[in-house]
């Protein structure tokens, strides 16, 4: 064997690996869907920004905040707006914005960032306005709309810079809120906005430095507390560590917390926060890297508070890395951190820079940064105004822990290579083994939502949907398990999409191997349905979440053989679309499994074999291997019959001084066609027929000749009608051709190969590919066609009326 098809052979197998090893450490969506039917779309003429969301199902709405506009949308079809209101800046106010630096038409309007519940019909509302934030009350009664049109003060509670990540919770009548409160961005801040006692974070960098807010949510940690502990506001952010001796920034994400029973200091951190600690949240990719930054999380809530989860994603801070991660932890786990863990000081050092290291000394009593409890009572401090200055001086100067959170899991619960992830919620979802599970929603920066569970360890992703024409991140999501409904925003559009489609699965094969927990085939009517719409009995239902066990299952049809006719010294395309982007193609041949080699090329949509003979006549069987957890199912997805067509009739015809042959040609359509030619006296010689071939080189070297010069005059033309534009439409009419091919089509010559075209999906089919193969022609991935290009050694030819 030759070294160039031993290098060959062996950079195939290694790339073959390596996909497979990606493949077990990276999630791939088991199921593709490109813009399905079942969406819902909102927009609105210029109006953009549609990234503000609360879902309102006592009053049957969506409120959408946008830029300078709020909507009331059908919470059951959003596509329907029953109200709405404008409220834009003020000419005077756009004009102040654009004299401090600012871009009129795009920075210097009105975005709606703020949107809490006061109660039945009043909601609180707080929009940027033009580098000014201002907030309002605005009311939604008799089906309308109404902004009350008296503005507050919004510094502190809204953002200034429309494209800030920003924070807010109301607690009651408490409005909770970590943005920046000035201008330029620089002095950030932890706000409790209340009447009685308004709360803010110190300015000291340790405490917040530099940070760029995600998420905020209360955790009722007073229910049955033994100790008689308060609730908990927790804070996820991320910002720039203290604790890294580092000559450039890092990054780091956090978690923090404060009692909502907090009154500040008397003294000591008057109007401050007395219980303000934060740690570090711990989510690593499995090779070296700088820590992922926290991009959203969602607070997946249980009766018991001390069950409840945080789930996070997470995306690199270095743009050489396309690696996005979701990590889970427990509120237990933080708990314990913040209530046992030890504590992080400055230690003096010889450079400039301060050194964080693990305080070794006493711990003051109460301990720093907890909240009011039997302890503190016992010592007569009912609350936090009343703590000694030694507890609140130390959690002044420490409010750092030296222990990171790690995941439940000890690792990442899921790993996307590709388009970063950007959003995220879950939904609790109790199937019919009567097992409770997770969904996660996951939305991309490529318009796309993937849906994704975790069985016994093993991290599934379902399917991915695009659910936005263009690919545009997803700004926001919003999930009603009440109504089986997400929500999702963009700067585009607002889509609303039900959390399953069962329907898309038309076979009890293919419901039961999706896994997914919404979904069981019901064996009486023989569909794929909901499982709570079903009866309460479930003998006729048939679902395998963990193994993914079809036993159940009826016997399929069996597959009929598809006819195919070859031609002798052409390429033949078989098709074969997989049902998942999980399964790999067997291909069979006469009982013989065929690998990939320079005669056979196996790619995700099916087989080719080059240069074709017939000896390659015979039934080609392509199977679909899909491994479930220790399962391996397989079934029939294609069968050719691939036969050599009859020879041709030959009939002599004689006419005066001219002998002519007429003879038929076939192709794989079995279409007849008749040709005739002029024969010169003996034709069947053996030195006629070498001369002819002599003829045939002689006429392919002037094919190729002509064909180059047509290149060099139509480049000669080109370049002229550049400069005399007035030609240019004559040059292009001599120019004008057919077009290039769309990517789904696969069309040889017809008098050299068979003709095969590949149907492109339909809109809201379920698109499935070969992943494992080293070609993969997946949509939302990262390999493309134009690996094909190695087939250029092959001898194969993409369009043969090239040649």
């Amino acid at each position: 064997m030759s070294l160039l098809p031993t290098l060959s052979i062996v950079c195939r197998l290694m790339l073959c690996v390596w996909c497979g090893a990606l493949h077990n450490h990276y999630g791939v969506p088991r199921n593709t869907i490109l813009h399905p039917n079942d969406l819902k779309v909102f927009r609105e003429d210029n109006i953009f920004n549609y990234t503000t969301m609360q879902l309102r199902d006592d009053l049957g709405v969506v409120l959408i905040g946008a830029r300078e506009a709020i909507f009331a949308l059908d919470i059951n079809n959003i596509s329907t707006k029953k109200s709405w209101v404008y409220w834009p800046v003020t000419e005077v106010k756009q004009t102040d914005c654009t004299y401090k630096g600012k871009q009129a038409e795009v920075e210097c309007r009105n975005y709606i960032r703020t949107l809490h519940t006061i109660n039945d019909t009043t909601i609180y509302v707080c929009g940027t306005y033009a580098f000014s934030p201002v907030c309002d009350y605005l009311t939604f009664a008799n089906g309308q709309l109404l902004l009350k049109g008296k503005p507050e003060e919004g510094k502190g509670k809204c953002p200034f810079d429309p494209f800030q990540r920003y924070s807010s919770l109301m607690v009651g009548s408490d409005l909770y809120s970590a943005t920046s409160i000035n201008f330029l961005g620089s002095e950030p801040v932890i706000l409790r906005s209340s009447s009685s006692a308004a709360l803010r974070s110190d300015f000291k960098y340790f405490w917040l430095n530099e940070p760029n807010f995600v998420f905020m949510d209360i955790v009722g940690e007073s229910l049955d507390s033994p100790d008689g502990d308060d609730d908990k506001v927790y804070f996820i952010f991320s910002e720039n560590a203290v604790e890294y001796d580092f000559y450039t920034k890092v990054k780091v994400s956090r978690v923090a917390r404060v009692c909502k029973g907090d009154m500040g200091g008397q003294r000591t951190l008057q109007r401050k926060w007395t219980s303000f600690l934060k740690a570090r949240l711990d989510c690593s990719l499995p090779e070296p890297s700088l820590p992922l930054i926290v991009q959203d999380v969602f607070l997946m809530k249980h009766n018991d508070w001390r069950k409840s989860v945080f789930y996070g994603i997470f995306t690199p801070q270095s743009g050489l890395s396309q690696v996005s991660a979701v990590c889970a932890y427990s509120i237990s786990d933080i708990r314990n951190i913040f209530n046992e863990g030890k504590f992080k000081t400055r230690a003096a050092v010889e450079s400039s820079q301060d050194k964080w290291v693990m305080y070794t000394g006493e711990v003051p009593v109460p301990r720093p940064g907890a909240c009011i409890n039997n302890v503190a009572r016992k010592m007569g401090v009912n609350e936090s105004r009343q703590l000694p200055d030694k507890t609140l001086q130390f959690v002044r100067d420490r409010p750092l822990m030296d222990d990171a959170v790690s995941p439940v899991t000890g690792r990442p619960l899921l790993l996307k290579k590709g388009p970063l992830l950007t959003r995220i919620v879950v939904d609790s979802v109790t199937a019919l083994n009567q097992q409770t599970y997770h969904v996660m929603f996951i939305g991309t920066e490529n318009g796309f939502i993937q849906k994704a569970v975790n069985y016994a360890g093993e991290m599934l992703i379902i399917e991915e949907i695009q659910v936005l024409e263009s690919p545009e991140p997803v700004g926001i999501l919003r999930l009603s398990s009440s109504k089986g409904q997400l929500y999702a925003g963009s700067d585009s559009s607002v889509i609303q999409m039900p959390v399953s489609n069962c329907g898309r699965y038309e076979s009890c094969v293919d419901c039961v191997l999706s896994r997914d927990p919404y979904c069981a085939w019901d064996t009486s009517s023989e569909q794929c349905s909901r499982v709570h719409s079903l009866s309460s009995s479930s003998k006729n239902m048939v679902q395998s979440l963990e193994e993914g066990d079809v036993s159940e299952c009826p016997a399929p049809d069996p597959v009929e053989a598809v006819d195919f006719h070859l031609v002798p010294g052409n390429n033949i395309q078989l098709p074969c679309r997989l049902h998942s982007n999980l399964a790999q193609a067997h291909w069979q041949f006469s009982d013989q499994t065929l690998e990939a080699n320079n005669k056979y090329y196996i790619y995700s949509g099916g087989l080719l074999i080059l240069n074709a003979s017939e000896s390659d006549a015979g039934l080609y069987t392509c199977d679909s291997v899909e491994q479930i957890g220790s399962r391996t199912f397989s079934r029939t997805i294609a069968l050719y019959s691939v036969k050599t067509p009859p020879a041709p009739p030959v009939v002599a015809v004689s006419t005066p001084g001219t002998t002519m042959i007429k003879y038929s040609d076939y192709t794989h359509t079995n279409t007849l066609t008749t040709k005739t030619e002029e024969v010169m006296p003996s034709p069947l010689l053996p030195e006629n027929r070498k001369d002819n071939g002599r003829v045939s080189h002689l006429e392919v070297a002037v094919g190729l000749l002509s064909l180059l010069c047509l290149c060099l005059f139509g480049a000669i033309f080109w370049f002229w009608g550049r400069k005399h534009l007035r030609c240019l439409r004559i040059v292009q009419t001599l120019g004008g051709g057919e077009g290039r091919r769309p990517s789904g089509e696969y069309i040889h010559s017809q008098n050299k190969t068979s003709e095969t075209k590949l149907l492109e999906p339909k809109a809201g089919a379920v698109i499935a590919n070969n992943n494992h193969s080293c070609v993969d022609f997946k949509v939302n991935g990262d390999n493309h066609l134009a690996n094909i290009s190695g087939l250029d050694g092959l001898g194969y030819i993409c369009d043969e009326s090239e040649i």
